[in-house]
């Protein structure tokens, strides 16, 4: 019997060379759905196989509005019908809310920043009254820093949600959040697949602000070819200078905190991000569950993710064959 295909629903053709790659290297037949805009029947029954989803929350800034209702759509069908999906519906429902994740991170006794949801532009004020300045806004529904701005007075964020330059989030929920002082100027990012720990990787904030999505898609701008300067940095960007570098030999006890919460919540693939304060609080703040992977770290890295992945989704094919 022939192993059954992985299917991988995406909507960013620029992020899946490297997954294609490790696929490929593997040997495993993968199939790609890209959710931008479609036709889905009802009564027709999904193929035999194993369906990857790896949806962003950030689809809206790529002209894919519908991506992730049409992800939602197609989870539910797949799954009423009992297919194996890896990061499934439920999961999806993390991926797009940013209170979703902390609230689950808490839960699982894991500390989280200070942080207070306003739904709706007129009630931002109202919830950074009870912050110290300096404070940061953030979208609920984010990626890649959608709407991350530090303010150093109330009166500047007074000013910034009257004014034309203030940013609607999709979902109508921003996040105001305490500003965490960093011990050094980095976060870290631990990527799990299949409820292992691959590696962690540091991110360099001083010249990466806000906006640490490790793809090498994201650092360019796509019109002049150069670096982005990212909302938040310090230090301009050059191309000779790599955001991101292997966190080696990185043990703390925080992993078994974050793979058991993975299992607990049914999350498979995720990197989990996390800052050490000045104060000496170790912070966990964004799950991302359609990780991407940089280039320079998995050149050094002990062990490829896309090909860990590769492998663990061919394990569970091989299971339901």
């Amino acid at each position: 019997m022939s192993t059954p295909t992985v299917y991988a629903l995406h909507e960013n053709p620029e992020w899946f060379p490297p997954f294609a790659r490790a696929f490929e290297a593997e040997g495993i037949h993968v199939e790609e759905w890209l959710l931008t805009d479609g036709v889905l029947d009802l009564d027709a029954v999904p193929p035999e196989g194993i369906f990857w989803s790896r949806i962003s929350a950030s689809a809206h800034t790529r002209d894919h509005g519908l991506s992730k209702d049409y992800a939602r759509s197609v989870l539910s069908w797949l799954e009423a019908h009992g297919r194996r999906t890896v990061n499934g519906r439920r999961v999806l429902e993390m991926e797009m809310s940013k209170v979703d994740q902390l609230t689950a991170l808490r839960a699982a006794g894991i500390d989280t920043p200070r942080t207070v949801a306003a739904v709706g532009r007129d009630q931002i004020l109202a919830a950074a009254k009870e912050f110290e300045a300096p404070f940061i806004l953030k979208h609920n529904q984010g990626g890649k820093g959608l709407g991350v701005r530090k303010f150093e007075s109330h009166g500047e964020l007074a000013d910034y949600v009257a004014s034309e330059e203030f940013e609607e989030p999709v979902d109508g929920i921003t996040l105001v959040q305490e500003f965490i002082v960093a011990a050094e100027p980095f976060i870290t990012r631990a990527e799990i697949v299949g409820g292992e720990f691959i590696y962690a990787i540091r991110a360099d904030t001083a010249r990466g602000g806000f906006q640490l999505c490790p793809a090498d898609a994201c650092a360019i701008d796509p019109v002049t070819g150069r670096p982005v300067m990212p909302p938040g940095a310090t230090i301009a960007p050059d191309a000779d200078t790599q955001l991101f570098s292997l966190r080696e030999d990185f043990d703390s006890p925080v992993i078994a905190k974050y793979l058991d919460f993975a299992r607990r919540n049914g999350i498979e693939v995720c990197g989990i991000e996390f800052i050490e304060a000045a104060d000496g609080r170790l912070l966990t703040y964004d799950v991302n569950t359609n990780t991407n992977y940089n280039a320079a770290v998995e050149a050094v890295a002990p062990r490829s993710a896309p090909r860990a992945l590769a492998r663990y989704l061919a394990g569970l094919a091989g299971q339901d064959a």
